[in-house]
């Protein structure tokens, strides 16, 4: 797979008024290539969040530099192509929902760049059908639960047809229905439509969904693999940098120091009900032994 984002020796520095920046991210290299999900992790004030906006251009590397498709997030003649190629989803959709109907939101960006509209009527309709909220188009938005509003605004992003799309704790202000929701609309835009996810999540559970995995602290990547495999060989390090990992790692990983040869590296109840199931299948052959 080619890469869509490049990201080469990028430091940040936010500005302060007494003149002393401080560095929220320091020299980090890092690749997003087309088609992946590539989830973000680090615990609050690591730089995951500064990381992600600096990946669409809504922050300017102090130093080093990022590249979408071909273009330079610092040159402002193309500016509004990186963010074109790059949707940018936040935390909370109260934050992006700007119109007081649900298809009257998802056009806005498309109105704001001139697209005709006959060709917004299309967008529109092909975005609230990707994330299942057609029969909402004409609902105010102040009427949906929250996993709805995301979802509104997945759609918003959607309309403006990105090869990216990047996603700042989208699910941190929902309950449990809404984050199941939210995340099966993008496992499923993923999955259908290939297109490639850049999502910062401290949910480890929602980091197993994807590709690929970039742990960050004081600014640093400092981890990065496929999410099994580092959950499982690099466990020490992901708690030494504050950071859980997925409940059934973490029993595991208990009950292993208590002794108890759990068998694989389950991530999931299902797995986990599988591993003790293969362990009592044992414990029986050996007592029938």
């Amino acid at each position: 797979m080619s890469d869509i984002i490049r990201v080469q020796d990028v430091s940040y520095e936010y500005e302060r008024a007494d003149e002393q920046g401080e560095l929220a991210v320091r020299g980090v290299s890092m690749r997003v290539k087309k088609g992946e999900w590539l989830s973000i992790l680090g615990r609050n004030g690591s730089g995951k969040s500064t990381l992600i906006k600096l990946l669409n251009g809504l922050f300017l590397p102090t130093h080093g530099s990022v590249t979408v498709g071909n273009f330079d997030t610092r040159d402002e003649n193309h500016i509004w192509d990186v963010r074109q190629t790059v949707g940018m989803i936040f935390q909370n959709p109260d934050n992006q929902i700007v119109a007081t109907i649900v298809e009257e939101d998802v056009a806005f960006g498309l109105e704001n760049l001139g697209v005709s509209p006959k060709e917004i009527r299309q967008r529109v309709d092909a975005a609230l059908a990707a994330v299942r909220m057609s029969e909402y188009a004409a609902a105010a938005p102040h009427m949906l639960s929250g996993g709805q509003k995301q979802r509104v605004a997945i759609a918003g992003a959607l309309a403006m047809e990105p090869d990216v799309l990047l996603m700042d704790e989208p699910t941190a202000m929902l309950d449990p229905g809404g984050r199941r929701e939210v995340m099966e609309t993008v496992e499923r835009l993923h999955r259908e439509r290939g297109l490639t996810v850049v999502l910062v999540t401290h949910f480890m559970e929602e980091a197993l969904r994807g590709d690929r995995v970039i742990v960050m602290q004081d600014g640093r990547a400092i981890l990065e693999g496929p999410p099994r495999e580092l959950f499982a060989k690099e466990a020490e390090a992901i708690c030494r940098a504050g950071l859980e990992l997925p409940p059934m790692a973490e029993l595991a990983r208990r009950l292993r120091a208590k002794g108890l040869s759990v068998p694989g590296e389950p991530m999931t109840v299902e797995e986990m009900a599988a591993a003790f199931g293969a362990l009592r299948r044992e414990r029986r052959g050996k007592h029938a032994g």
